[in-house]
């Protein structure tokens, strides 16, 4: 504690706090930590005090939890030996304003947590400050085939040529077909043409085409009926 005192007064000598950069804020809630006893929330409200530096380097956020603990220190039982680490800690990171640049203070700030992650049993971590590296820019997959969605306007095909994969009627004798190409087709009600299908699926080869005013036919091979139908899947 009495470490902490003489820090804080060392502190507040300095002239330039005056102008409270990124870096003294920084500091100014880092002492703000000692409240906490326990080493793990320490720890926590530690990285949280290091926002105002990530925000002026333009580095993503702090997680919201650590920088809430940051701004709202609460008191907490000393965990037994914590407070000597602790004060190895904000003595290393006094010794980090030798740093010129905003960026290299600010790993310094992180490196000097070293001991206190050691304490918790934590991977050491020379840098936190880093920059996540964008993530790698994936061509998207080549649009499914949309011939007869009438939702999706820009197809790929002209014609679709396949098996049945199953079929059925309503009970207006209607049919809707699954191809086996995934597509799923329903005969437009209304048509005059009904299907008398009583093969297995697999055995009709169908062929379907565009017809006249944004239509589509359905033909089955080696049957001469065409019937009207619209893609439903």
């Amino acid at each position: 504690m009495r470490f902490c005192v003489a820090a804080l007064l060392i502190f507040a000598a300095v002239p330039a706090l005056a102008q409270m950069r990124p870096r003294d804020a920084v500091m100014s809630a880092a002492y703000r930590c000692t409240a906490i006893g326990e080493a793990r929330q320490w720890l926590d409200c530690y990285y949280g005090s290091a926002q105002p530096a990530r925000n002026a380097l333009g580095l993503p956020p702090a997680p919201q939890a650590q920088v809430q603990l940051s701004l709202s220190p609460i008191a907490t039982d000393a965990t037994p030996g914590v407070a000597q680490v602790r004060d190895a800690v904000m003595a290393a990171t006094l010794r980090c304003y030798a740093s010129e640049s905003d960026r290299a203070w600010l790993d310094c700030y992180y490196a000097a947590a070293a001991p206190m992650r050691s304490e918790l049993g934590l991977a050491p971590v020379s840098q936190l400050a880093f920059v996540p590296a964008p993530p790698p820019i994936r061509q998207p997959p080549p649009p499914p085939d949309q011939f007869g969605l009438k939702a999706l306007p820009v197809t790929r095909s002209d014609h679709v040529a396949t098996h049945m994969a199953s079929y059925d009627f309503d009970r207006n004798h209607i049919f809707t077909v699954k191809l086996t190409n995934g597509q799923t087709w329903r005969q437009v009600s209304g048509d005059t043409h009904t299907a008398h299908w009583t093969k297995p699926a697999g055995a009709y080869a169908v062929k379907i085409t565009r017809g006249s005013f944004s239509s589509y036919n359905f033909q089955v091979e080696g049957l001469p009926e065409v019937y009207k139908v619209d893609r439903v899947g």
